[in-house]
């Protein structure tokens, strides 16, 4: 199965009418169809980040490996999942889209990949289901800038804003991660 089969993008249907608009943003049943297989998820986030802040790219270890639902509910983001698993044919490889409040697109991350996103808004809110809950001594990361990925991050203004963590992360040799 290659990359694209795995890390997807979810558009749901949004119903628009002179009051606004409504959508689904999570229905089990239909994600479960849509993916495949049966998704427990156990913990939600939501961050809010200023223009031009990068974070991640950020995964755990099995066996509290973390898939994800990700969708930003404010603003947009570029928002990029890398194939971590040194056994994949699409090892290394990376996939990166625009979900924004207006586009409701939701990235649909399995177990295997590193996550990260760039905020491309001030004020971007992204909130993001995952199947496992905070390990920290499972948790890695990986250099957002590691050439041998090569993500192509649109840096409209420079250099992101990134953390001291995210900034002194290994690049993808020197990383523990999944067979």
């Amino acid at each position: 199965m290659g990359i694209d089969e795995e890390v997807r993008v979810y558009e749901p249907v949004v119903h628009h009418d002179e009051r606004g608009s409504f959508y689904e943003s999570y229905n089990k049943t239909a994600f479960d169809a849509w993916v495949g297989r049966d998704v427990r998820f156990v913990q939600d986030n939501h961050s809010v980040s200023a223009y031009g802040v990068l974070r991640g790219l950020h995964y755990q270890l099995e066996p509290e490996a973390q898939a994800k639902l990700v969708r930003a509910s404010c603003g947009s983001i570029f928002d990029v999942a890398v194939d971590i698993r040194r056994s994949s044919p699409t090892f290394g490889e990376w996939r990166g889209f625009e979900l924004s409040a207006e586009n409701h697109r939701q990235l649909w991350i399995p177990e295997g990949f590193a996550h990260g996103f760039l905020a491309l808004d001030d004020g971007a809110e992204v909130q993001y289901k995952t199947s496992a809950g905070y390990a920290p001594a499972l948790d890695r990361v990986i250099r957002w800038d590691d050439p041998s990925i090569g993500i192509g991050w649109p840096l409209g203004r420079g250099q992101p804003i990134v953390g001291e963590r995210d900034a002194e992360a290994p690049t993808l040799a020197d990383s523990e991660i999944f067979a």
